[in-house]
């Protein structure tokens, strides 16, 4: 095995995109993304002898106080596991071992950079669960949510509607009766979008990231994001951000106006966007995170459209440099009592 740096986003995005419920923060439109708003980022990958790509990671160089740093791998780093030796499918307990093989492999690529760049961990969230690894990884504190609701669009729209609560069905066909209309907008009606996002994160007490962060994300390719607003009257009163790659689309930003809120726009444009979703082609709709704790109005409007639960092993840190690492989490816990 050899580690390469990808350089081909056809080559990146077909390995990362050809997975089931395929995760776009590892993407390398996700990654031109991160570019603009972190600053440094890697994309790397372990080729077999044969040239095969069989891993993948995106990492990002994340800052911190006293010229400190990490790096995260949202969602990844990503493993081929339909290993195959001279064509022979391998059994369960092969696969385990290559994947364990692999895994290794690259912790230690990555690092190597991280000597080179002096970062103290590397922060990632893998969608399978890590089995013997010699290298000392910790789980943390969650930064995607550990928990998701998936939607399966290989279903007919009746059956979605079917699927859903009462409530729910009754509001979608309520902003439709009323004349709530969706419109696809862009990037010059940013202010708009911002303004929806700032009433959302006042009114149910979520915290934003800076108006740049999603200016930036608006530049992206008009194929891989989306921007929609449900209006009345012409008037924005929901706005959707979803992201659509390999066979998932996924909502991932969202918010409301505090007018108008009898007319029930969050219900029809979430519900335009897995119509959409469906007719493109996409296997799977995903909400992006569900919490009944930490986001228990939002969660419970997610969860009316119906689907699946689906959760993830979590966030995980492999430590490099043990005695700063100790000092970070002492602050990182003292700050979370603020």
């Amino acid at each position: 095995m050899q580690i390469i740096n990808i350089t081909d986003k056809k080559q990146l995005n077909d390995f990362a995109g050809d997975r089931e419920h395929a995760q776009f923060l590892q993407s390398w439109q996700w990654g031109e993304f991160q570019k603009e708003v972190s600053g440094i980022i890697w994309r790397i990958g372990v080729v077999e002898d044969g040239g095969q790509l069989v891993a993948s990671a995106k990492l990002v160089k994340k800052q911190l106080p006293m010229g400190r740093s990490y790096f995260y791998c949202g969602r990844g780093p990503i493993i081929n596991f339909q290993f195959s030796i001279f064509n022979f499918q391998l059994n369960q307990e092969e696969k385990n071992k290559k994947q364990k093989e692999i895994l290794n492999f690259l912790f230690g690529e990555i690092e190597k950079i991280a000597k080179q760049e002096g970062t103290m961990f590397l922060r990632f969230e893998p969608k399978f669960k890590i089995q013997n690894s010699k290298f000392k990884i910790i789980q943390t504190i969650d930064v995607q949510p550990s928990k998701t609701l998936l939607l399966d669009l290989t279903k007919s729209e009746e059956e979605l509607l079917k699927n859903m609560r009462p409530k729910t069905r009754y509001n979608i066909r309520l902003a439709e009766k009323k004349g709530v209309k969706i419109v696809e907008a862009g990037a010059n009606r940013f202010e708009e979008f911002w303004q929806l996002l700032t009433f959302t994160g006042d009114r149910d007490e979520f915290n934003l990231h800076g108006r740049s962060y999603y200016q930036a994300m608006l530049k992206l390719d008009g194929d891989f994001i989306k921007l929609w607003f449900a209006e009345y009257q012409c008037k924005p009163l929901a706005g959707n951000l979803v992201v659509f790659f390999g066979d998932t689309a996924t909502y991932i930003h969202g918010g409301s106006s505090n007018e108008s809120r009898e007319l029930m726009a969050p219900y029809a444009l979430q519900w335009h966007n897995i119509k959409l979703a469906k007719q493109l082609g996409y296997k799977y709709y995903d909400f992006h995170g569900v919490d009944e704790v930490k986001w228990p109005g939002v969660t419970r409007f997610k969860m009316g459209f119906g689907g699946q639960v689906i959760n993830y092993p979590g966030t995980f840190d492999l430590v490099y440099d043990a005695g700063w690492y100790n000092i970070y989490k002492m602050v990182r816990k003292v700050r979370r009592t603020f």
